[in-house]
């Protein structure tokens, strides 16, 4: 399936934008004393920081000690939220945070330093919710689907029923049973 030229814009996207050096430089500066320690973690982070998308998902790559690579496809993907401050909007940046269903409460991927923050998440939930270039996918008719849904649901109610017969039988052999050890209370007569 061909990508649109949007598309083929997100698909070429790779390195962050150079405002993301500057992000860095700030707040290495804004660290105090910190910036001996900062700076150069913040420039590694820089040169190093390498995203890829394709047509199954995204991929992060950062690190030179401690490499670390995401791989993320857009079926996992639950929810993307920007989120921007002060600077970042000065510098015309946000952070892309994708969240999946792993059950951490923080982002799985944060995609930051790229001015087209906007396009790639219009991209990424196009993607999460299963369109191409645009189109939805077919949706089946609703008669399809009260057939389905019916014969989903006679499965069900004949599996419980099934169940629960099971379960009340277990419940009369175990008070059959219990009935037979215990000794009866001899009767008092007066």
């Amino acid at each position: 399936m061909a990508a649109t030229a949007s598309e083929q814009q997100i698909f070429a996207l790779e390195r962050p934008d150079p405002s993301l050096w500057t992000l860095y430089l700030i707040r290495a500066v804004l660290s105090g004393p910190f910036i001996v320690v900062m700076l150069p973690l913040f420039f590694f982070r820089y040169r190093t920081l390498r995203y890829r998308f394709d047509q199954e998902g995204i991929h992060m790559r950062v690190g030179i000690l401690f490499r670390r690579e995401v791989n993320l496809t857009y079926a996992r993907i639950q929810d993307i939220h920007l989120q921007s401050g002060m600077i970042q909007r000065w510098l015309g940046l946000a952070d892309i945070q994708i969240q999946t269903a792993s059950g951490s409460a923080g982002a799985e991927l944060v995609i930051e330093g790229f001015k087209e923050f906007e396009a790639i998440r219009d991209f990424l939930y196009t993607r999460m919710r299963g369109t191409k270039s645009g189109s939805a996918l077919p949706v089946p008719s609703s008669q399809t689907v009260e057939a389905g849904t019916s014969n989903a649901n006679d499965d069900a109610v004949s599996l419980l029923l099934s169940i629960r017969d099971e379960l009340r039988r277990t419940r009369e052999l175990l008070e059959d049973r219990n009935a037979a050890r215990s000794p009866r209370s001899p009767s008092l007569d007066v």
